[in-house]
């Protein structure tokens, strides 16, 4: 018997083996990773077969337990404030945890699977919803799978875009801050079924529970118009109703969000407090310009124009009166009875001695007592000046001021008619004491009978021009009175502008959040800030 001790395999056929062996191992590994999958689809099958699981069904032992559901709230941007529309509109996480006692199992039965993810639409879900939504979606926007552990524990963490509900107070815009709330109940369980609590988690002593809202810096984005001060959470039970038809316990998370007022300060605040002080520059333009009326109601119509702007941007309410607004209606006040003053100006101005008649208390006050008192200098009028010299021969003047004796006999015009007589050969007119005496009475008596007519004319002449210089005179004393009243608003409204603005806007700068009721731990918050918690 021949025994075959080697095997002569032709070299033809060593690619046939190569590949042999190459499907070999690959089916191997598929074979392999079969068998893991089909160890995940077992566990499945295990859970929601074998053990009957009904998501239908509340996870618990006996009908009177409650399952404890765990929430937090993590914040991921706070997208904006719609005053008008009193919405709030934030991208958040919403935390979920409970304990499935029903999906559990031994991870050395299932290959080691320490965790199994599964669609939420397959387990039992706590339908909790945002209760003070604002456009009626309840829902999440996206429905993410459930980690489910073997423990039984079930985490979950869908994100939602939430339009809410929030109470605008519009007391100290633009320099306010909000408080905001997202109210989180199950419309489905009652207190009595189910448990919502905040969520606890392992601090540096011990276990805490997280009465606030999460904000990982890492997946914040800031925003622009508002910045978060405080963001605590609270649990609300309603003792007073019965707990049978208890259906309205909820977990309340409190967003304090407080404006940065830098864009209304730039494009609102400074433009209209430059334009408001406008309003005192009326006081120094003057009355013959005819600008007055014009430069105060062109600033009264462009505070109604910022009126109308701020009126856009805040809702419909009357519980308060924002205090931009309550700048706005101050200077439109003073604005006003800036266009009053100087309607009065105008007419003090304008005024003459044919329409009024000036006291004698009304110039004394107005032209002697309160320009001193304001400061005023008015020009001297210069007296007028004669150094001795003899004027030229048409005028008068110096014969008139050299006769000091004749001023108590005889009047002016009489004396220049007496000394051209005397110039022109003829005697001079004898006086009451005898002083002169002449031959020529007669002579006099007929030159002034027939010069008689200038000389009444040239009276009236000088009488008119006396009347003519009152008459200047006083319509100057209206003209002094409008100043004076003038400067005296100007003192008055400018200082009562300016301190009004300084007022007004500081209880706007000095209005902040108060500090929540805890100091150090978020858990050793509590409930008795009303005003923060309202």
């Amino acid at each position: 018997m021949k025994i075959i001790t080697s095997f002569n395999i032709p070299a033809v056929h060593y690619p046939v083996l190569f590949f042999f062996f190459l499907f070999l191992v690959l089916a191997f590994l598929l074979l392999r990773v079969c068998w893991c999958r089909n160890e995940e689809e077992r566990l499945i099958n295990y859970l929601f077969k074998e053990k009957g699981y009904n998501k239908e069904l509340r996870p618990v032992q006996r009908q009177q337990d409650a399952v404890d559901v765990y929430l937090a709230l993590t914040l991921s941007n706070l997208i904006s404030l719609k005053e008008v529309d009193e919405t709030l509109l934030t991208n958040v996480w919403i935390d979920h945890s409970w304990v499935d006692h029903r999906l559990t199992w031994n991870v050395s039965e299932f290959d080691g699977i320490e965790i199994l993810r599964l669609p939420s639409s397959m387990l039992w879900l706590p339908e909790i919803v945002l209760e003070n939504n604002n456009d009626a979606q309840f829902q999440v926007a996206y429905y993410c799978n459930v980690l489910v552990y073997p423990s039984g524990f079930c985490y979950w963490l869908p994100p939602a875009i939430f339009r809410s509900s929030c109470s605008i107070n519009v007391n100290y815009f633009p320099f306010d801050w909000q408080n905001c709330t997202l109210k989180f109940t199950s419309l489905t369980y009652n207190a009595r079924e189910i448990r919502m609590l905040l969520k606890e988690e392992e601090g540096e002593d011990s276990m805490y529970t997280v009465e606030w809202i999460i904000i990982d810096p890492a997946g914040w984005t800031e925003n622009g118009e508002w910045e978060v001060i405080h963001r605590p959470a609270r649990r609300n039970t309603y003792k007073h109703i019965p707990m049978e038809s208890n259906k309205h316990q909820d977990i309340t998370f409190y967003l304090i969000i407080k404006r940065k007022p830098l864009f209304y300060i730039v494009n609102i605040i400074i433009p209209c407090v430059l334009i408001s002080f406008l309003a005192s520059l009326v006081y120094y333009l003057p009355a013959d310009s005819g600008e007055k009326m014009t430069l105060s109601i062109s600033v009264l119509l462009a505070q109604s124009v910022f009126l109308l702007l701020i009126s856009q941007r805040l809702p419909e309410t009357s519980m308060s009166v924002p205090l931009i607004v309550k700048y706005l209606i101050f200077i439109m006040v003073l604005v006003t009875i800036v266009v009053l003053n100087c309607v009065v100006v105008l007419n003090l101005h304008f005024r003459t001695p044919n329409t009024h008649i000036m006291t004698d208390w009304t110039k004394w006050f107005f032209l002697e007592r309160l320009p001193r008192i304001l400061r005023m200098s008015r020009p001297e009028e210069p007296e007028p000046y004669w150094d001795g010299a003899l004027p030229r021969r048409s005028s008068s003047v110096g014969y008139i001021a050299k006769a000091e004796e004749y001023y108590s006999v005889k009047s002016r015009s009489e004396l220049m008619f007496e000394k051209q007589s005397v110039r022109h050969g003829l005697s001079a007119r004898p006086t009451h004491a005898g002083v002169y005496k002449t031959n020529t009475e007669h002579i006099t008596e007929q030159l002034y009978a027939e010069i008689k007519p200038a000389v009444d004319g040239a009276n009236y002449i000088i009488k008119h021009m006396h009347n003519k210089n009152d008459y200047n005179e006083e319509k100057d004393n209206w003209s002094g009175i409008a100043r004076t009243v003038d400067r005296l608003c100007l003192f008055l409204v400018t200082p009562v502008m300016l301190f009004g603005t300084i007022i007004i806007f500081l209880m706007g700068l000095t209005n902040h959040p108060p500090p929540l009721p805890f100091k150090g731990d978020p858990h050793n918050y509590k409930d008795d800030n009303p005003r923060l918690l309202q």
